[in-house]
């Protein structure tokens, strides 16, 4: 055969293939001529049929050699792990070594890629057998290998032994070394190997530069993210879109939203990947407004939501109880992406029943293709937190049946569940089969929740004593929950030892120091309340405002106390003067005797009628239709007050009021309340 068609079929296998069906023309020219037996050409072709994944059509062409060389071998080596057919790469490995075939070192990066994907710690350890034998063990390409198989492994003693050994490291190698303590989570290890990284001269690659951006991330390491930053100046990839979401993301896993956004706004391109990192940045750091303005100038760039961006997005409208806006924005995508993709699906069951609509969670949840343990998780405590604790129970029950074991998150839906309906024998029960009957540990999470249901159950000792016995120092949470049953039953010298243990814990909480001044001055301890007033001022500690936020017609309406700030103002304080007279009619008189035990901006009687909560209902009551639920999220708890004024107002109006607050929710309905007064 000519040299001529030799290379005019040579050119056209480097110009590569539109279609599947290209290649089989072209691999029937090689029969026509008398060229299927050529090394070269069928090396080339080879390598051609890997990228259309039909990986027994690319066998049948190996297969069809009749004498396959180290080179054939080798390509299809690489072309299978390439394309993540790694067993099938191993077997052809373990083919050609039965044909009597050597490996080198192009083989042996390839097949311990294989083992490393695999977990195949002993073909590897056979495979490192023979590179000594054979004398590659001084190739870095090698050693690198197999230095990744160990890392993947978990056996870093072993990795760390490699990478020594390497005469000349390169970045894969240094970079190789860092994912492996990443992935057993030893992250301070991994900058300090970068540190070293950067120490000897070398440049870090786009790779190495996100893996080391992800351990600052998980250990919310912002000092050395900060440090990497400037390291990523340095070397020109400020502008490398993958580096710089890297970074968003690790700013935002660290807390740091003004600098996210400044990486974010710096970027001169942004993919899809870009604004959902941003999206749920500002949606997990509390900050959902934020976050849907986001997404509706990602809207305005003609960009489709992917999966990471709707759960943001999802989880902002739980945040801010914009059932609304959910609702539109999970119409942007079909709703079978969200029944077969379980993380998708959980964030639309949290959503739902995060804005107090129960029924369209679980309406989600019955019609779920694939229900993982997030699933059954989500709907269980999303019943819990509406109230509905014995479903919730029966939810549980059903999960166990199905052959799901709980976790943490499982006991910690049912506990809440239990505390708000203050059923302390299922409380007792569910927390000592934790360990009893599913082997897990409480965490103090757990203990908050049992603290919490004894408490508020009056149990205040048997709370305390609990608190003394748990295998872990108390935190906030499990202090905060006990003051919480010192409010309910009113007791104030248990409630000042807890004070003093909150303000040792968390000395910047303005709440802690106005409830500890105001049982001092219950007590007519006026120097000690005095005392307390001066140390706020010290230390420049401000009140937490209350804040409240309302959906209407798919816009969210936000309400501070005494707010006159809101275009409706005049109608809203209307509103109230008339809501005033028929609560007094109805025979409602306003409480300050709760302020003793509510942390809230205002402490007297006039601007008890002001909270951002009654400001959210009067708007939505001249807002919205007689028949329209009105939704109100507050960031603190609802007062007393309130609460009796909000169980009035449902009964005058004949409205149905849905309120969460930081603890829990509160529907009111004709005159009475979900929580009975409980909570």
């Amino acid at each position: 055969m000519s040299a001529s068609k030799v290379m005019e079929i040579k050119k056209c296998i480097l110009e590569g293939f539109p279609s599947i069906k290209h290649l089989k023309q072209v691999q029937a020219a090689l029969f026509r001529f008398g060229l299927h037996q050529h090394s070269y050409l069928l090396n080339l072709f080879l390598k051609a049929s890997f990228p259309f994944r039909q990986t027994n059509y690319t066998c049948l062409i190996f297969h069809q050699s009749n004498q396959p060389n180290i080179f054939l071998w080798n390509s299809m080596i690489r072309g299978l792990v390439s394309y993540d057919s790694f067993h099938l790469a191993t077997q052809f490995y373990a083919s050609m070594r039965l044909q009597g075939f050597v490996p080198n070192n192009f083989t042996f990066p390839f097949v311990l890629k294989a083992c490393a994907r695999l977990l195949d710690l002993q073909l590897g350890l056979r495979i490192h057998s023979l590179v000594v034998k054979l004398g590659f063990d001084r190739d870095v390409f090698v050693k690198t290998s197999l230095l990744c198989l160990y890392a993947k492994c978990g056996f870093l003693d072993y990795a760390l032994n490699v990478f020594d050994d390497i005469p000349e490291k390169n970045v894969i190698s240094w970079t190789a070394m860092i994912t492996g303590y990443i992935d057993v989570g030893r992250y301070r290890e991994a900058v300090d190997m970068f540190s070293k990284l950067i120490d000897m001269g070398l440049r870090p690659d786009s790779f190495s530069i996100v893996r080391v951006l992800s351990a600052c991330a998980h250990s919310g390491d912002l000092n050395s993210g900060e440090w990497i930053e400037r390291c990523i100046t340095q070397f020109g990839l400020n502008r490398n879109v993958f580096v710089a979401t890297s970074l968003v993301d690790m700013y935002a896993k660290c807390g740091n939203m003004v600098k996210a956004r400044c990486v974010f706004d710096g970027m001169p391109e942004k993919d899809i990947v870009t604004w959902s990192t941003m999206i749920q940045g500002y949606a997990s750091n509390g900050l959902p407004k934020e976050a849907l303005d986001l997404f509706f100038q990602m809207q305005k760039q003609k960009l489709a939501p992917d999966c990471y961006s709707m759960v943001g997005v999802l989880s902002a409208c739980a945040g801010l109880g914009a059932l609304e806006l959910g609702d539109w924005a999970s119409k942007l995508m079909d709703i079978d992406e969200f029944l077969s993709n379980p993380v998708l699906g959980t964030a639309l069951i949290d959503m739902f029943a995060k804005c107090g609509s129960m029924a369209q969670a679980w309406e989600i949840f019955k019609r779920m293709k694939e229900k993982d343990l997030v699933v059954w998780n989500a709907a269980i405590s999303g019943l819990a937190m509406n109230g509905h604790v014995k479903p919730a129970f029966g939810l549980f029950s059903q999960m166990e049946k199905s052959g799901i074991l709980p976790n943490a998150n499982t006991f910690m839906g049912l506990l809440c569940g239990c505390t708000h309906a203050g059923l302390v024998h299922d409380g007792h029960q569910y927390f000592h089969s934790m360990n009893r009957v599913f082997s897990l540990t409480p965490t103090i999470e757990h203990y908050g929740c049992m603290v919490d249901l004894l408490a508020r159950a009056g149990l205040l000792d048997e709370a305390h004593q609990l608190i003394k016995n748990m295998p872990m120092e108390a935190n906030t949470i499990v202090w905060g929950a006990l003051l919480g049953g010192c409010r309910v039953h009113k007791d104030t010298q248990l409630a000042e030892y807890v004070l003093k243990k909150l303000i040792e814990l968390e000395p910047w909480n303005s709440g802690n120091y106005v409830l500890l001044s105001n049982i001092y001055s219950a007590s007519h301890k006026w120097d000690d309340a005095a005392k307390i007033r001066s140390i706020m001022n010290e230390r420049g500690i401000q009140k937490v405002g209350g804040y409240s936020w309302i959906e209407v017609n798919g816009v969210v309406h936000e309400f501070l106390v005494g707010d006159k700030s809101h275009s409706s103002s005049e109608m809203i304080y209307k509103k109230l003067g008339e809501l005033a007279k028929e609560l007094k009619e109805a025979g409602y008189v306003p409480t300050t005797d709760y302020v003793l035990f509510d942390i809230e901006e205002e402490e007297k009687e006039h601007f008890l009628g002001c909270h951002s909560e009654k400001l959210a209902i009067a708007f939505g009551l001249i807002s919205t239709t007689p028949l329209d639920v009105i939704r109100v999220v507050k960031n603190l708890r609802v007062c007393g007050d309130c609460h009796e004024a909000i169980k009035h107002i449902s009964s005058i109006s004949g409205r149905e009021i849905i309120v969460r607050d930081n603890n829990r929710f509160h529907h009111f309905i004709s005159g009475s309340c979900s929580c009975g007064d409980y909570w």
